[in-house]
């Protein structure tokens, strides 16, 4: 991920390190506008620079702090190479500003090292360092010669007919260069502490960046594994006209603990089950896969819905020891008669429409959350289905959606969605039903997982026995 120059291919440290780049560049703009502020001065005799050298480094110096800016459109191309041209040109440009007035930009070598701990490159700083201090003794030695010198710490030197001499050389180098030098190389180890330990926090954000992404590919993964577990083709038996279902399933997040099922226990007998474990996420989920596989395992066995439930709450109350809890409806029906047997354990209550008529709840007897009490005991009920009679289940998230103001959208609306629908179909009537949700919800985020699944009693017609 990162070599021994500091180079990375992780997303953070190239982001930061192209925020990096445009933060340079604009503070070599302003080095720039300074220089031409410097050079602006001279022509009205502020400094005591020749004009010609002003006339001809202020330029070099302005292009200088001004190239990264132009080339700032290949940014991406020159990729990791950017910032050493970056670094290369505002040495340059501080270089012949400091040759013409080095009394004034003092502080103005510290500039490449500040800018070049922003990159997080020991690498980097060590070599604007090592450049910058060159430059620095070229520049104080250059200023002798062309620029106004520095009268306040070489007071031997007449910025006016002033003759550089063996004296005045080596006062310059010792008394001007070194100490600026020496301020330079501790300035230089501060940016280089500040740089690694920004880096170190830069490399945790990439490592936890990278766990989130591995959590998300496997929780998208997992996300898969659980929509395969649910039922999703439909029709979902076709060779039966006796019937149709249909079902969804919309979770909150990635996984859910929401689930439903239906599956023919024998030819004449269709089981159907819709539950809702407490909680979200993968919690849910690993018991949603638990109470799925044991209500099938029950009724499969033959076990009537009372007694699949009571066997089932018994082995989930088995080492729960994270006191989680699962509300069912579990339902059989009997395709040749019509006849619904089902129990409810803490579930919502279903809805049945009445062929002509309209949706309404049937207050069925509730019993205790599976989990939630070893030994508990369930109550059995039945309806009866007329052809073109249908059944509709659902999970709390149905009712409890809620919009912007948090108001909930209630069983009325949910029965009300239901009875407008005019397209035919079950899989038209959930949709339906789900825009509905939608539209009431707006911009609020679905906060618990919502699933549908309806039944419809169909006349199987003449050529069925």
């Amino acid at each position: 991920m990162i070599d021994t120059d500091g180079q990375t291919t992780n997303p953070i440290f190239l982001e930061n390190e192209r925020e990096a780049n445009r933060y340079s560049c604009r503070c070599l703009q302003v080095m720039a506008l300074i220089a031409a502020l410097a050079w602006l001065l001279n022509l009205l005799d502020i400094f005591t620079v020749p004009q010609v050298a002003m006339n001809l480094g202020m330029p070099v110096c302005i292009f200088s702090f001004l190239l990264p800016t132009i080339l700032s459109s290949r940014m991406l191309r020159l990729g990791g190479q950017f910032k050493y041209l970056i670094m290369g040109c505002c040495i340059l440009g501080i270089t012949v500003l400091s040759a013409a007035i080095p009394k004034h930009t003092v502080l103005a070598w510290i500039a490449p090292v500040l800018l070049s701990c922003h990159y997080y490159s020991r690498r980097l700083t060590v070599s604007t360092l090592a450049a910058s201090v060159v430059c620095l003794y070229a520049a104080g030695i250059a200023s002798l010669f062309v620029g106004e010198g520095d009268p306040n710490l070489l007071k031997v030197f007449d910025a006016a007919d002033a003759v550089v001499t063996r004296e005045l050389f080596w006062n310059a180098v010792l008394f001007f260069l070194f100490p600026r030098s020496a301020i330079l190389v501790g300035m230089a180890f501060v940016c280089v502490t500040v740089a690694k330990r920004t880096r170190v926090l830069l490399e945790k954000q990439a490592a936890d960046s990278s766990a989130r992404q591995r959590i998300e590919t496997e929780l998208n993964v997992a996300t898969q594994i659980q929509a395969d577990m649910l039922p999703s083709i439909f029709p979902a038996f076709p060779e039966r006209p006796e019937f149709d279902i249909y079902a969804a399933m919309i979770p909150a997040r990635e996984v859910g603990g929401d689930f439903y099922d239906f599956f023919l226990v024998d030819e004449d007998h269709l089981a159907l089950v819709i539950a809702d474990v407490s909680g979200k996420g993968v919690p849910a989920a690993l018991f949603m896969v638990i109470a799925k596989t044991l209500l099938k395992n029950a009724v499969q066995m033959g076990l009537s819905p009372k007694t699949a439930l009571e066997k089932v709450n018994n082995q989930l109350c088995e080492n729960n020891e994270a006191e989680m809890f699962v509300t069912v409806w579990l339902g059989i029906y009997q395709i040749s008669t019509g006849r619904l047997t089902a129990a409810n354990a803490g579930h919502e209550y279903p809805a049945v429409r009445r062929a002509g008529g309209a949706f309404e709840v049937v207050k069925d007897p509730h019993g205790f959350v599976l989990a939630g009490m070893k030994n508990a005991r369930y109550r059995e009920y039945e309806l009866e289905l007329g052809v073109g009679d249908t059944l509709f289940v659902y999970t709390d998230g149905v009712a409890e959606a809620t919009d912007g103001a948090d108001a909930p959208y209630g069983t009325d609306r949910m029965l009300a969605a239901l009875n407008q629908n005019g397209a035919p179909g079950l899989e038209a009537l959930l949709h339906h039903l789900k825009a509905d949700i939608d539209r009431f919800a707006g911009t609020a985020p679905q906060f618990d997982d919502i699933t549908m699944l309806s039944l419809q009693r169909k006349n199987p017609g003449p050529s069925c026995p």
